[in-house]
C-alpha cells in the first residue's frame, strides 16, 4: 500500500483552486448617488424647473445615435419616471430589421398634469445613423440643430432637406434651435458600431461645439453590458465594466466622462422601478441644466451686441 501511494502521488496532480479574477467592482463609487434619498429629489427638482430666460420657455433636446441604441426608449423612459407607469409614446422598435423605426423629424413632450400643461422641455427623435446613403444625412442633422427643420420632416437618405422644403424654416429664432445635443450610444455593443456611424457623429458634435451648443451621452443598456449591473442596479457606479465603456464613448466622441449619464431604459419592466427612474432623472435634471445655460450664454452675447 506504500508503493502504491508513492507511485499515485508521483502522477496524480493535486487539485489547486484556481486563482479568481480582477475585482469586478470598487470599493468606493466612483460617482456618489444616495439611493434612498435621491429619488424623490431628483423627481421634485425637475418637476420644479423653469428655463432661465423667458424669450425660451421650452427647451429643445435633440437625440441622435445610431439605429437600436435606445433614442426613443430613453424619451420613454423619461416618461414613465414621470408617469410613474409605463408607457410607449415614443415607438421604438424591439428588433434590428435593418433600419431605424423613427423615420420622421418628431417631437415629443412630456405631460405635467391633467389639465394638459406639459413640462418646459421637448424631446426631437430622429433616425438613426446608419452608414452613407441608408439612413439620415449628417447635413440634415446640422440643419435640424440650427433650427431649421420643422417637426414632422421624413428625412431622404439621398437628398438633403433644402430651402423649398416646406418643413424647412428660413429664420429660426433662439426657441427653435436645439439647446443640447445628446448622442445615445449602448453599452453593450459600443465596441461594435460601426466607424462610418461614429464619423458621422463626431461630425455633428464638432458643429454642435461650433455653435456652443453643449453635448452629453445617454449611455444605454447598461444591464446587458455588466451582469454585476444586470443582478443589482445600485452597483453601476461601483461597476468597472461600466467605467470602462463610459471611457469607450468618451474616447469615441470626444465628450468628457462627467457628461456621460449610464442608464437603463424600460424594455420588460411591466411596472416602474425606483432605481431606474433615478439614473433617468438625474441624467435628464444635468441635461436642463446645460441646455438652460446655452440659452442664458446665447442671450447674454446678443445683449452685449
Amino acid at each position: 500500500m506504500e508503493i502504491f501511494n508513492m507511485i499515485k502521488s508521483k502522477f496524480v496532480t493535486p487539485f489547486v483552486t484556481p486563482p479568481s479574477g480582477p475585482p469586478s467592482e470598487d470599493d468606493k463609487p466612483w460617482r456618489p448617488m444616495n439611493w434612498s434619498e435621491d429619488g424623490q429629489n431628483l423627481l421634485t427638482t425637475v418637476t420644479n424647473f423653469q428655463p432661465g430666460n423667458p424669450e425660451v420657455n421650452t427647451l429643445r433636446i435633440l437625440l441622435h445615435g445610431p439605429q437600436g441604441a435606445g433614442k426613443s426608449s430613453f424619451f420613454n423612459s423619461v416618461n414613465n419616471a414621470f408617469q410613474g407607469r409605463i408607457s410607449t409614446k415614443a415607438q421604438a422598435n424591439s428588433s434590428d430589421f435593418g433600419r431605424s423605426f423613427t423615420l420622421e423629424c418628431k417631437t415629443y413632450k412630456v405631460k405635467k398634469d391633467r389639465a394638459g400643461s406639459f413640462f418646459p422641455f421637448m424631446f426631437t427623435d430622429i433616425a438613426g445613423i446608419h452608414n452613407v446613403g441608408i439612413g439620415i444625412k449628417t447635413e440634415d442633422i446640422i440643419q435640424l440643430l440650427k433650427g431649421h427643420i420643422n417637426d414632422g420632416h421624413t428625412f431622404n437618405p439621398v437628398k438633403q432637406i433644402t430651402e423649398e422644403d416646406p418643413k424647412y424654416k428660413n429664420n429660426p429664432t433662439l426657441k427653435d434651435r436645439i439647446h443640447c445635443l445628446v448622442a445615445v450610444l449602448p453599452a453593450n455593443t459600443v465596441s461594435l458600431i460601426d466607424e462610418d456611424n461614429i464619423r458621422q457623429m463626431r461630425e455633428v458634435r464638432k458643429k454642435a461645439r461650433d455653435l456652443g451648443i453643449p453635448e452629453v451621452i445617454i449611455m444605454t443598456k447598461v444591464d446587458e453590458a455588466c451582469p454585476l449591473v444586470k443582478d443589482n442596479l445600485e452597483k453601476i457606479y461601483t461597476s468597472k465594466k461600466i467605467k470602462q465603456k463610459m471611457q469607450e464613448c468618451s474616447v469615441k466622441l470626444g465628450v468628457p466622462v462627467n457628461c456621460i449619464y449610464p442608464v437603463k431604459n424600460y424594455h420588460e419592466e411591466r411596472t416602474t422601478n425606483t432605481t431606474v427612474d433615478i439614473l433617468i432623472l438625474d441624467a435628464l435634471k444635468n441635461i436642463l441644466n446645460f441646455a438652460n445655460d446655452y440659452v442664458e450664454d446665447q442671450v447674454d452675447s446678443q445683449n452685449a451686441i
